[in-house]
C-alpha cells in the first residue's frame, strides 16, 4: 500500500452522519496527525462558512480542525468567478440561491447582487428555497446569465437517512432553463484543482477519502488522485460491484486504514 502525504477527506457520511458521530473518524484523524501528515476536509456542503464547518467538527465531533483545513464548493465557486472576468468584479453582478455560507463566499469577492439581469447565477442548497427564487434564477439564465451549480449531490446522508441535496435544487433550474449548470463541487475537477492550488498540494502524494462513489471517488478518478472508499455512508458493496472503475482502496471502517 502506498503512503500518502495529504488526505482530502469528505465530511457527511465519512466523518459523521448529520448529528451522529462516527467514532472511527476521530481515530483516523488522530492517526494522520500523529504521523505528521496533512489533511483537508473537502466537503460539498455550501450552507455553512468554513469557520462553521470547522467549529462543527471540533465542538460536536471532537475532530481537530480549523479554517485552514476546510474547502467548500462555495470557496471554489468564488475562486472560479474571480477568474471569469478580465476587469474588476465590482463591474459585474450575481444572483445566488443558497444559504449564508454560499452567499457570503460569492459576495465577498466584490461582485454585486442583482436579481434581474446578473452576469452569473449560482445555485446551491437552500433550505428555504421558494418558487420566486427559482423564477428569478430561470429568468436571469434565460436572459444570458452564466449558470453555475455548486455540486450535483442529489442526496445528503444524515441521522434521518438520505435527504435532498443541492443537485435536487439545481436540477429544477436546469429543467426550467433547458441548460446544464457548470458544476464546481465533487465529482468535478474544479474543487480539487482549487484545493491543490490554494494549499500547495502535490496530487501524486494525495488521496481522496469518502463514502460516496458518485462524488468523492469519482472526484479522485476525474483528477487522477488515488481514492479510499469507506462503507459508512452512501455507497454500498453492490453499488461498487457494478462500477467499471473501482476505488483505489475500500474499507468497511476508517479505523482499518493504516496511514
Amino acid at each position: 500500500m502506498k503512503k500518502y502525504q495529504t488526505y482530502l477527506i469528505d465530511l457527511d457520511g465519512t466523518m459523521y452522519r448529520g448529528k451522529e458521530k462516527i467514532p472511527e473518524a476521530k481515530i483516523f484523524i488522530d492517526k494522520i496527525r500523529d504521523a505528521g501528515l496533512d489533511y483537508y476536509f473537502v466537503t460539498n456542503n455550501t450552507t455553512k462558512t468554513p469557520q462553521q464547518v470547522a467549529d462543527n467538527l471540533t465542538i460536536n465531533h471532537d475532530i481537530p480542525a480549523d479554517v485552514e483545513h476546510i474547502v467548500t464548493p462555495s470557496m471554489a465557486t468564488a475562486g472560479y468567478i474571480e477568474n471569469m472576468f478580465e476587469d474588476s468584479l465590482s463591474n459585474h453582478s450575481a444572483y445566488v440561491i443558497g444559504e449564508f455560507g454560499l452567499k457570503n463566499a460569492i459576495y465577498s469577492t466584490g461582485i454585486k447582487m442583482n436579481e434581474v439581469d446578473p452576469d452569473v447565477v449560482v445555485v446551491g442548497l437552500d433550505y428555504d428555497v421558494t418558487y420566486h427564487k427559482f423564477e428569478l434564477a430561470t429568468l436571469a439564465i434565460k436572459r444570458g446569465a452564466f449558470f453555475i451549480g455548486t455540486n450535483a449531490d442529489t442526496n445528503l446522508p444524515n441521522e434521518r437517512g438520505l435527504v435532498p441535496g443541492a443537485g435536487s435544487v439545481i436540477s429544477l433550474v436546469e429543467t426550467s432553463t433547458q441548460q446544464k449548470a457548470k458544476y464546481i463541487g465533487k465529482p468535478e475537477k474544479d474543487i480539487i484543482e482549487y484545493t491543490v492550488s490554494e494549499k500547495g498540494i502535490d496530487p501524486e502524494n494525495a488521496i481522496m477519502v469518502g463514502d460516496n462513489y458518485n462524488t468523492d471517488i469519482k472526484c479522485g478518478i476525474n483528477t487522477g488522485i488515488d481514492s479510499l472508499l469507506v462503507y459508512s455512508g452512501v455507497s454500498t458493496h453492490d453499488d461498487i460491484a457494478n462500477e467499471n472503475i473501482k476505488p483505489t482502496y475500500e474499507v468497511e471502517s476508517l479505523d482499518e486504514w493504516d496511514v
